[in-house]
């Protein structure tokens, strides 16, 4: 993601109301937030998983298959270049053209279930790791970032939204008269 005080408010409250849409899907706030801290606590990444899956105190994250080593430092690498253009797709003759669409196609069709531990919580929410715009650009899923990469006072800056400029808070003094 782009630095977020870069963005503009109408961008800012669609990402509040996608991340306040998922959260409610898993139980709330706090228990998105619990999945976040889990997952940046785990070591190695959870998306080395053997099981494809990642367990947290509040459910689960389940995904196809097995993703290597390789190619989840791929993917932290790609995100942490991304914020020069937000495009994934490697122009052709670059280096690691072959590597990074070998990437694409294997990570691209995927789908990332998250679901809460007790039902009465919330229903849970589907991702998929990128958002293909056209054949020669594709960007990281702002969801999938948000789960598995994005730092956490970010996703907090995301939650709370644009601060509303037009509002001023009107202060109240008494004189002693």
């Amino acid at each position: 993601m782009i630095s977020y005080n870069s963005l503009d408010d109408l961008t800012k409250n669609n990402l509040k109301k996608e991340i306040n849409d998922c959260a409610l899907a898993l139980g709330g706030k706090n228990h998105f937030l619990h999945l976040l801290e889990e997952i940046r606590k785990e070591s190695p990444h959870p998306l080395i998983s053997k099981k494809s899956s990642f367990r947290f105190s509040y459910g689960t994250v389940k995904w196809g298959k097995v993703i290597f080593k390789d190619k989840v430092d791929l993917l932290i690498n790609m995100t942490k270049d991304r914020e020069n253009n937000g495009n994934l797709m490697p122009k052709k003759g670059d280096r690691k053209y072959k590597t990074v669409m070998n990437f694409l196609r294997t990570l691209g069709p995927m789908i990332f279930e998250i679901r809460p531990k007790n039902n009465k919580d919330g229903d849970g929410f589907n991702l998929h790791p990128f958002d293909i715009i056209d054949e020669n650009t594709s960007h990281l899923n702002f969801m999938f970032d948000v789960v598995f990469f994005l730092p956490i006072h970010i996703v907090k800056q995301v939650f709370n939204g644009p601060i509303n400029k037009n509002k001023q808070r009107s202060i109240v003094t008494l004189d002693d008269e």
